[in-house]
């Protein structure tokens, strides 16, 4: 196995265009696991842990832009302020010692289903910035992942930041597993209030291949929730059209009638969470 370290981006894109199949690797939390129990065998790898400035942040009043190379702590630490929703989900990845090393560029390249900050991603609105030694494209997340799988980055591709539009409103995630932290989630959910807008938006994922917003759900909630207030019903309804917008499977973490009842109550309870700290703000 070779091992391939630009010293810098123009480089690392030269380099991947000349090797499209080169895994691209920088913390190294998914694909040391994968070469460790023989599910990944590439020819090689494209380190990308010394390229200088992918790391870190920037935020504007409206955005905030994260290099491919932040890891999870710095998520945690540094953000909860204007990413509320997105640090608490790094506060919930894996143990200290993976929220240290493992990157958002990295959970989007591998874009495992069982990632936890993919319906965070979705919920925000975020925009990934990809970039080729041919130019850089961005692409609203919700046509980044496949919906079988995989993501729409191309193969001579890399992805290089992520834009977040900073939200005014409370954000809520949670997610279903054997072990809080430690372990792949069963299913996960999470839910952005939006005021400036008047619109909740809903993720899922973990279920199944891919994760995805609940559109049915969030239509809902634009015709009633606004004017007529968080009802019992509404809240049944409203957990009932998150659950049957996934497909979940079954697998050795659960089964699907496991997965579709708890995405039902994660949604649930994300949006009583956020509605009543909305209005205990407005009030």
């Amino acid at each position: 196995m070779r091992v391939l370290k630009p010293a810098d981006w123009p480089e690392a894109l030269a380099l991947r265009a000349q090797h499209p199949a080169a895994v691209p690797v920088s913390g190294g939390t998914d694909v040391m696991v994968g070469l460790r129990a023989g599910r990944l065998r590439p020819d090689i790898l494209l380190d990308l842990s010394r390229v200088p400035g992918l790391g870190g942040w920037r935020v504007d009043r409206d955005w905030v832009r994260l290099g491919a190379g932040t890891t999870y702590t710095g998520i945690a630490d540094g953000l909860a302020g204007s990413l509320p929703g997105l640090a608490a989900v790094a506060r919930a990845v894996g143990s200290r010692q993976v929220r240290n090393r493992g990157t958002l560029g990295g959970s989007l390249g591998t874009a495992a289903p069982t990632g936890d900050p993919h319906p965070m991603l979705l919920a925000i609105g975020a925009e990934i910035e990809l970039s080729s030694a041919n130019g850089t494209r961005r692409v609203p997340v919700d046509r980044f992942y496949r919906p079988q799988g995989g993501t729409a980055l191309a193969a001579d591709e890399l992805i290089h930041s992520v834009r977040l539009p900073v939200v005014t409103g409370p954000q809520r995630f949670a997610r279903v597993g054997a072990r809080r932290g430690m372990v792949k989630s069963a299913c996960s959910c999470a839910i952005v209030l939006d005021a400036a807008r008047e619109e909740i938006r809903v993720a899922v994922g973990g279920y199944g291949p891919a994760p995805h917003r609940a559109a049915d759900a969030e239509a809902l909630l634009r015709e009633q929730l606004w004017t007529g207030g968080l009802t019992g019903d509404l809240l049944g309804r409203f957990g009932r059209l998150v659950a049957a917008s996934a497909t979940p499977v079954t697998d050795l973490r659960a089964t699907a009638a496991y997965r579709r009842h708890a995405i039902a109550v994660l949604a649930g309870r994300n949006l009583q969470q956020v509605w009543e700290s909305h209005r205990r703000k407005e009030a």
